[in-house]
């Protein structure tokens, strides 16, 4: 077994929507950071409205900072982004969104482009959904790896998504799919919520794990570390006895406190995990 590094903890701008990306990006230099997961939302990078000028932009700040880009995750849940859409506009714009966006990653050098399935209507047999977001996720994956962009599908939680919110589910949209370059991202609160752990995911994935987004939860919510129930020491050490070697993104959503202060939430967790890789280790 092999112990997790806080090197491997990205900066990200979760909890920063409401302030500048020059905030977020010094605090993330400060706080130790080599690498940020980028959230693609307005202001900071709005897929749809980064133009080649506002890229270089994003390039400039984060050469400033010695910061390189881990992975891109545009907003597709509480916006009407939706690949799995019954609405077929609103699908091939989905598509086209995260065509773009592919793009984006390429342009940035992100080695990751974040994706979730969609959701179909809930009363609509789920079956018609899910091959409207095969068929979104296997033209994604085909223009991502043409640009040398690799792509990770994160299970949401059911409320989230009527496609894919546990393992199981995960490793058919997978195999549906059939794109080799399309990877595993392991979400702490869906999970949770799904009653699943860090050892079912290595099970079903193995090597394909190749990003996680580790927050507390109670088990739904987005929270920083102390904030919820979950076990931080058990997740740290099974990601430890699967040799997990990829980044940790802090997805914090769930108090809105955080994004008044957001620094002192992520200093928050770094800080238990820092602790939690110190006991798991001794």
């Amino acid at each position: 077994m092999s112990v997790l590094g806080l090197d491997q903890v990205t900066g990200s701008n979760f909890a920063y929507q409401h302030h500048t990306l020059e905030r977020c990006l010094d605090d993330m230099a400060e706080l130790g950071r080599t690498e940020v997961e980028i959230w693609g939302i307005a202001p900071h990078l709005h897929i749809p409205h980064a133009d080649s000028a506002h890229l270089r932009k994003v390039r400039r700040l984060l050469l400033e900072r010695e910061l390189a880009v881990a992975c891109l995750t545009p907003e597709q849940v509480a916006y009407p982004v939706n690949i799995a859409s019954g609405e077929q506009g609103l699908r091939n714009q989905s598509v086209q969104y995260f065509l773009r966006a592919a793009e984006v990653c390429s342009e940035l050098e992100s080695p990751l482009l974040f994706l979730t399935a969609g959701r179909g209507y809930e009363d609509e047999p789920v079956e018609v959904a899910w091959v409207r977001s095969v068929e979104g996720l296997q033209d994604i994956t085909q223009r991502a790896a043409e640009l040398g962009v690799a792509c990770v599908l994160e299970p949401l939680q059911r409320v989230e998504s009527n496609l894919v919110s546990d393992v199981g589910a995960l490793r058919s949209m997978l195999d549906d799919v059939g794109s080799p370059t399309l990877g595993v991202v392991i979400d702490t609160v869906a999970m949770a919520a799904a009653g699943e752990s860090i050892i079912d995911y290595a099970k079903a994935f193995g090597e394909d794990i190749r990003h996680v987004h580790l927050i507390d939860g109670a088990p739904t919510g987005h929270l920083a570390w102390g904030d919820g129930f979950l076990d931080l020491d058990e997740i740290l050490r099974e990601l430890s006895q699967m040799d997990y070697s990829g980044a940790l993104t802090f997805e914090l959503f769930g108090d809105g406190s955080y994004s008044l202060e957001p620094r002192a939430a992520v200093t928050r967790c770094l800080d238990a995990v820092e602790a939690g890789l110190t006991r798991i280790s001794a």
